[in-house]
């Protein structure tokens, strides 16, 4: 059920949704074990869940990030409010006036939270929303590229509040879901990236997803700009690899 209608759907905090972050974008192998996490995280954002909090983590480029936008956008999509916040770029705010009245909104997903290590003020700013959301009946998605025991913590009560929800990791993936991952994303965008050029990109280019796929982001403007395929002279000439 959508909690305080009368509330914006997302708050205004400078901070936006990229268009490609949905559940449909994030490549899952045949018998990736993402799959049951993606299931339930759908779930989740929809208000199908009973769980309030889930704290999903995995390393740089496993994909935390775009799971929690994409849970913004079936938010959306359900009628629910919702707020996005990525601590790597709030974390210069102060913290009690980013996360004031959150606890108004059905979904807050939140961010990049390992870099709340060595914040002292940020950590009792969430200890204190995490407890108003719970109280209030609302959902926290939590994403960090550490798990919430490993999660070094001044304030031992927000570490153990950490631990409470439901926790999934992610699984990275491996060369060959990179290289299917990069060609079905060149496919949703329009166009056919073939697997040669796909394979030079994958062994010169940073191996994070993130990066890859807003290099193939940047090749696709190119190409359109100068109306050409993308070939892997064309790739050395725009991204210098």
């Amino acid at each position: 059920m959508t909690r305080n209608k009368g509330v914006p759907q997302q708050l205004s905090l400078g901070v936006s949704l990229r268009d490609d972050a949905t559940f449909d974008n994030y490549y899952l192998s045949p018998e990736d074990s993402n799959r049951q996490v993606v299931a339930a995280l759908q779930q989740f954002a929809g208000g199908e869940l009973v769980e309030q909090v889930i704290y999903l983590w995995g390393e740089a480029g496993s994909g935390v990030s775009h799971l929690l936008q994409s849970a913004c956008q079936r938010a959306d999509a359900c009628g629910r409010s919702f707020q996005y916040l990525p601590l790597a770029e709030l974390l210069p705010m102060d913290p009690a006036v980013a996360l004031d009245g959150l606890e108004q909104l059905d979904l807050v997903c939140l961010d990049d939270l390992h870099l709340l290590e060595g914040q002292p003020q940020w950590q009792t700013a969430l200890f204190h929303l995490y407890n108003r959301v719970r109280d209030g009946g609302g959902q926290m998605l939590l994403g960090a590229r550490k798990s919430p025991r490993n999660l070094s913590l001044e304030l031992a009560d927000l570490h153990s509040r950490l631990q409470w929800g439901l926790t999934f990791q992610l699984r990275a993936l491996d060369d060959r879901d990179k290289l299917a991952a990069l060609r079905r994303r060149s496919r949703l965008r329009g166009f056919d990236l073939p697997e040669d050029v796909a394979q030079y990109i994958l062994h010169r280019a940073p191996r994070d997803t993130r990066a890859l796929f807003n290099l193939l982001e940047q090749l696709d403007r190119a190409s359109l700009v100068a109306q050409r395929k993308i070939t892997i002279p064309f790739v050395k000439q725009v991204l210098d690899i």
